[in-house]
């Protein structure tokens, strides 16, 4: 039985279960598996939520956060550009520094500087290093209590093609997190939750 408090439909949670390699890469060039596009091309934004979408927007960013999560970043990209609010412009962000444009993706960081989820990001992100040995380019990352994105793109930007460093398997870890926080609160919010 689903939670009550849980907004993301069967669909959604179907589409997250495709592939359990998704969103593992921090660059991605090509695409995802084929199977996986077919099934997110057949897909409404409406139907990610239960009882539908309240706010079309945040549903739509939930579809491109989709994309991202198969490694579909053209896809992705279509939608977050046409979604002109901050998570619009932090999906786009999370796109262009996947697809290894860095300095694009610290641009529409920018924009979405005051987003909601930073704050929540910042305190998990936090609880994750912590434990971890001091390393400068992690330190960075949760400087002052709070998340900086344009210090993780540098670090991705810097370990994305060395998968032995240490740090590439806290990146990815990392950008799970991100994406989980993004997309927990495009889903509360196409609901009719608070943002």
């Amino acid at each position: 039985m689903q939670d009550p408090t849980d907004n993301l439909s069967p669909t959604g949670r179907k589409v997250l279960t495709l592939n359990s390699d998704a969103y593992r890469r921090l660059v991605v060039t090509g695409g995802g598996s084929p199977e996986t596009k077919d099934i997110l091309e057949s897909i409404q934004p409406d139907e990610l939520v239960v009882g539908g979408a309240r706010r079309v927007d945040e549903a739509r960013a939930m579809l491109a956060g989709l994309w991202l999560w198969h490694d579909w970043l053209d896809e992705s990209h279509t939608i977050s550009q046409g979604i002109t609010s901050p998570t619009g412009s932090y999906w786009h962000a999370i796109m262009h520094r996947r697809e290894g444009d860095f300095s694009n993706g610290k641009y529409w960081y920018a924009r979405c500087a005051t987003h909601p989820v930073l704050t929540s990001l910042a305190v998990q992100a936090a609880s994750f290093l912590n434990p971890l040995p001091a390393d400068k380019s992690l330190l960075k990352l949760t400087l002052n209590n709070a998340w900086h994105p344009s210090a993780f793109v540098d670090l991705v930007e810097a370990i994305h093609d060395r998968p032995d460093d240490p740090r590439h398997r806290i990146a990815v870890s990392l950008q799970q997190l991100e994406w989980r926080v993004l997309f927990d609160y495009c889903t509360r919010v196409a609901a009719g939750g608070a943002g």
